[in-house]
């Protein structure tokens, strides 16, 4: 039987080119940015080849007839090929439904693997998504694989993933959690059956070739993400750890996490409230150039509004940052949507407003070098200050 994740690993080469090309990058940056997506995505995949509901819909989606080699060829030759679809949201579901809240870890390690800054390396990861969803269809047609085989194949090959895995990321698939379902059921039941999976995947290809020519905007450079100001990968985050609140509540939280710091901070006595201990978000992710939330940012969201319920005396301050690239009031202004928006979602898990206050900070207060990728990415945060403990 032919290998899983040469069949994958065979679609990266021909689309390397053309994507270099759009991006500015040499084709080997490309070709890495995108084997270490794949092989972070089919991790994903095999960490969780044992659940049955969630294995059945991706299966589901590669086995489609309209996933053929005729139309994956087409895709790979031609990245840019017109496309687009109310399905394109479905897609955007993909990572998030194999990741859940470590995408944000993922996509750090992946623009570090390949040396490409981050809304590069996001764009990238998003370019592999329908490549790997491309390759396992040729590998479940090619070798008659059945759903129970095809787990199996996931199992067995993922120790071979670990060498092709980005720093960082080789321990990262023992647990990741089910944040959201794959594939819609009444989407997928609805749609053509043999043109939803190319619609899709060029959808996806289109998305992120204009995510790449969009990153030349003053806003989309400056505040591409506002996630993790601290943390290039989720590997320094440590190891999740269960701890307990003081009204009985339980959370699941890692060890170098702002929920962590936060709890430390607060029960400390001897910490006094100051203007200067700021405590950054560290997986939270917003939709490009906007201040609206991903669904992945919930975990770490509803695990502050846990803590603020359990320390119903504490106040905080909520703070947008920016890179010093783009336009000044374009950033000043998307780093105060975004501080309210976090604001505002606390106060929707039922935290009392007047315990919360935000305020965008532009790119003032830096905390990364501007003048290379690694420090415009710190840069562009949000972060969280006790006012009143």
């Amino acid at each position: 039987m032919a290998s899983l994740v040469d069949s994958v690993m065979g679609l990266l080469g021909p689309i390397a080119g053309p994507l270099a090309n759009q991006m500015g990058e040499s084709p080997d940056t490309v070709q890495r940015g995108l084997q270490g997506g794949a092989a972070a995505i089919l991790s994903g995949l095999a960490a969780r080849a044992d659940e049955p509901g969630f294995l059945s819909q991706i299966f589901g989606l590669i086995t489609n007839p309209a996933n053929s080699d005729a139309a994956v060829s087409a895709l790979t030759s031609n990245p840019s090929a017109p496309g687009g679809s109310p399905l394109s949201e479905l897609a955007s579901r993909f990572l998030p439904a194999i990741f859940g809240s470590r995408l944000s870890g993922v996509t750090d390690a992946i623009g570090q693997f390949s040396g490409v800054g981050a809304s590069k390396a996001g764009a990238l990861l998003s370019m592999a998504a329908p490549l790997v969803l491309g390759g396992l269809g040729r590998f479940v047609r090619d070798n008659s694989v059945s759903a129970s085989g095809f787990a199996s194949s996931l199992k067995s090959e993922a120790p071979k993933l670990q060498s092709l895995l980005p720093a960082g990321l080789s321990s990262l698939f023992a647990g990741v959690p089910a944040a959201v379902s794959a594939i819609p059921a009444k989407a997928a039941a609805t749609t053509n059956r043999w043109l939803w999976p190319v619609v899709i995947l060029a959808a996806l290809l289109l998305s992120a070739l204009w995510f790449f020519n969009r990153a030349k905007a003053p806003v989309s450079d400056a505040v591409q993400t506002a996630s993790n100001a601290g943390s290039s990968a989720m590997s320094a985050l440590g190891e999740f750890f269960k701890t307990k609140l003081p009204d009985g509540v339980e959370l699941n939280i890692p060890q170098f996490g702002i929920e962590n710091k936060l709890l430390t901070f607060i029960q400390d006595s001897s910490k006094p409230v100051d203007d200067t201990t700021w405590f950054n978000f560290d997986r939270l992710l917003f939709d490009t150039g906007k201040a609206t939330l991903q669904p992945s940012s919930d975990e770490q969201l509803n695990n502050i509004a846990e803590i603020l319920k359990a320390y119903p005396n504490v106040h905080v301050k909520l703070g947008g940052y920016t890179d010093n690239t783009g336009n000044p009031a374009a950033n000043q202004a998307l780093s105060e949507a975004r501080a309210k928006s976090v604001m505002d979602s606390l106060v929707s898990k039922g935290i009392d407003p007047s315990r919360l206050a935000s305020e965008g900070y532009g790119d003032q207060y830096p905390v990364g070098d501007n003048a290379t990728e690694e420090g415009r990415a710190k840069n562009r945060r949000i972060a969280l200050r006790v006012t009143q403990k």
